[in-house]
């Protein structure tokens, strides 16, 4: 029997999850042709088509809903036993994917991630900066354990969510603007045109409501990008209110409080649904409930 079937298999139910080779080979971080190799062999060595390709992706052959019947509720369980085996002998060396959203890694993660490292020396840390969708399209995909985002941003059924803090918005402008003297502004009466974030990221949707409509000048996909484009433009940008002021006074940069439209968002965490969390998952996100509960206590 070929000794690498059971990696082909996990690999057909990515397939059949995607119903997509080129989405599969992008969530799995493989070429396109390299998977459809292994699909290939392990069609041959079945001796039949499970995949029915088509110009829009694939679909199951029968033989291909049979296996993916079977494995849907046997790879699970493997996996699920031999996770819940390692928490109850305390196993927590390897490592642990985190994704969050870029804004978190300036004000939130970096204390999360620290405390994490001091408590599990032994464990590796990966800390995956991402959109808001693609925060979320990690942890679907099980490429990251966690991750890090803002609430209206998901909208799956495949993921669990903790609540952890709001995160209120303020407006970011020059210390030479007409708005930097202002103790507070009403965006509705009076808004520049923004410096701001490509329209799939959460903090660029709530821009565009029906009680507000901004005008954006430039985007970018980073924070320092947009502290820096601010900055040289005299332009303005709107970002969370717990941007580290030194960070700011870098870019000769201020805070002005948004009066109207209220612009908040909460920061959860999102796991995946249906299985039990390693003890580095668990740990990350109690240090996060953690975090999250001190930073209201000073808020």
């Amino acid at each position: 029997m070929k000794t690498n079937v059971d990696y082909q298999a996990r690999l057909f139910m990515e397939i059949a999850a995607r119903k997509s080779l080129s989405a599969a080979a992008d969530a799995l971080s493989l070429t396109q042709s390299g998977l459809s190799r292994h699909l290939a062999s392990l069609e041959e060595f079945i001796g039949q088509p499970l995949f029915v390709r088509h110009g829009r992706g694939v679909e199951l052959t029968e033989a291909g809903k049979k296996l993916l019947e079977v494995a849907s509720a046997a790879y699970p369980l493997v996996d699920n036993t031999i996770l819940q085996l390692r928490n109850e002998h305390g196993v927590t060396d390897g490592s642990i994917h985190v994704a969050t959203i870029h804004t978190l890694s300036y004000y939130f993660m970096a204390e999360v991630a620290a405390r994490f490292m001091a408590q599990r020396p032994g464990a590796s840390l990966a800390l995956l900066g991402r959109s808001s969708p693609g925060v979320v399209d990690l942890v679907e995909s099980g490429r990251a354990e966690i991750g890090f985002v803002y609430d209206s941003a998901v909208a799956s059924d495949q993921l669990d969510i903790t609540p952890l803090f709001e995160d209120e918005m303020c407006l970011v402008v020059h210390e030479n603007s007409q708005f930097a003297s202002r103790s507070g502004v009403d965006l509705r009466e009076e808004c520049p045109a923004l410096v701001a974030f490509p329209a799939d990221y959460a903090l660029r949707k709530i821009l565009h409501t029906k009680e507000f409509d901004a005008k954006v000048a430039a985007e970018v996909e980073t924070v320092d990008a947009m502290l820096k484009l601010v900055s040289m433009t005299n332009g303005q940008c709107i970002l969370p209110v717990l941007i580290p002021q030194k960070l700011l006074q870098e870019y000769q940069l201020t805070r002005v409080k948004i009066d109207h439209p209220l612009m908040r968002r909460w920061i959860v965490g999102v796991t995946r649904r249906g299985r039990p969390l390693s003890a580095m998952t668990s740990l990350m996100l109690e240090i996060a409930r953690e975090s999250a509960s001190k930073m209201a206590l000073h808020s």
